[in-house]
């Protein structure tokens, strides 16, 4: 009874990501096909993904102060509520007018703005959840990206299927009612949240957010990781938020792109599973190596445009390979930032995700528009492999195992 005791935070809180990932990654197909739909053209897809980013690239290191002073897990369950309420706003507007560009941007532009912090406040809680439930952080960094991956696994496929049957429009229902449930298994976890006793970090909360960059810069081994996700976010994330739509777009089959994100983001889910046993034979810095040149080896015949099968075939490849990034980064900061400061610095790794599109997204857009398909994923694909091979060339990744 005890020990079923002790692990209830744990899976409250992995119940919680799971849930919200799932109406989140569901949004990561609705907006671009929406859009898509509603304009035909992948430029405004691009512009939409662009202009609805800003809030959580500007918010982040604000709300990251906010996770750090105010708790984990409120900042979480609050976080989902606002969520909830802001997604289902498009169907409610839906039913008065039509549904254009411009209030796709707002509504998306207000879903961001509310929901920003909620993986952040999770990572930052998952030491003291892994705590009670006497979980190692490697094994419970594990779970809880393998767990994240799932719900990037299921939301698309979700999407997907809801597009078909009701319509993109009513899918942001459902998206709702998923952030609603992980509110409410955020409230459950009860969990004690550690601080360190002498926090010398003041000022008001932006004083306090901008502190965030400080910690970081002052870690080598986190922001070599970080610079590569925001390499990663500029270059890679286009191919599946307008590049990937755009193709199945064209060719009518939106159960294909449902199956290929879906695809690789259960076989990221193994690839986070597997960081625990993986960390036992290899470095972190020989799993960071092996990841992210793996992504690049296998977005190549990717960029071919080549039959579903092989789609699916070189798209689990890709997601097995980097699913052990999540976890790794999760362990490297949790064991170099203290307590109180990392909530900040998980947020700035949501401004990077977030900030890191909008770098790129409209110019994608408008390249596919002029170019096509095959030629810019291509071009997608060169530039993620230089990237890869960059970073894996840096004598630096040291940093990660000292």
């Amino acid at each position: 009874m005890k020990t079923s005791t002790s692990l209830k935070p744990y899976v409250f809180l992995e119940i919680s990501s799971l849930t919200s990932v799932i109406g989140g990654s569901m949004l990561f197909i609705l907006f671009p096909w929406l859009a898509l739909d509603v304009t035909g053209s992948s430029a405004a897809a691009g512009l939409l993904v662009t202009i609805t980013a800003i809030p959580g690239l500007l918010l982040s290191p604000v709300m990251g102060s906010i996770i750090d002073r105010f708790g984990r897990r409120n900042t979480s369950m609050w976080v989902e509520y606002l969520s909830a309420v802001s997604v289902v706003i498009l169907p409610i507007v839906a039913w008065f007018i039509d549904i254009n560009l411009f209030i796709l941007i707002l509504i998306g532009v207000i879903k961001n703005f509310v929901s920003s912090g909620s993986p952040s406040a999770r990572k930052s809680l998952v030491p003291d959840a892994a705590t009670a439930a006497g979980m190692t952080l490697p094994r419970a960094n594990s779970i809880h990206e393998a767990l994240f991956a799932t719900g990037f696994a299921i939301g698309p496929a979700i999407a997907a299927v809801l597009i078909d049957q009701i319509g993109a429009i009513n899918a942001f229902w459902v998206s709702g009612i998923f952030s609603v449930i992980a509110g409410v298994f955020s409230q459950l976890i009860r969990v004690h949240e550690k601080h360190e006793e002498n926090d010398e970090e003041s000022g008001n909360i932006f004083v306090y957010a901008s502190q965030g960059f400080r910690i970081l810069f002052s870690t080598p081994a986190v922001l070599i990781m970080m610079s590569t996700f925001l390499f990663l976010a500029i270059v890679y994330l286009p191919t599946e938020m307008v590049v990937l739509p755009r193709y199945f777009n064209e060719i009518g089959y939106p159960e294909g792109l449902g199956i290929i994100i879906s695809v690789m983001a259960g076989a990221s889910t193994i690839g986070a599973l597997l960081f625990e046993k993986i960390n036992k034979y290899l470095s972190f810095a020989k799993i960071f190596r092996i990841a992210i040149l793996g992504v690049a080896v296998a977005m190549i015949p990717m960029s071919l445009l080549p039959p579903q099968w092989a789609f699916v075939v070189f798209g689990a490849i890709l997601g097995l390979t980097w699913g052990p990034l999540g976890p790794l980064l999760n362990t490297v900061v949790q064991e170099k930032i203290p307590a109180n400061k990392r909530g900040r610095v998980f947020a700035l790794e949501l401004a990077i995700w977030s900030g890191g599109p909008m770098i790129s997204m409209v110019a994608v857009g408008l390249a596919l528009d002029a170019f096509g398909v095959r030629a810019v994923y291509l071009i997608e694909a060169i530039l993620v492999t230089a990237v890869a091979i960059f970073m894996a060339t840096r004598k630096r990744l040291r940093e990660l195992d000292a």
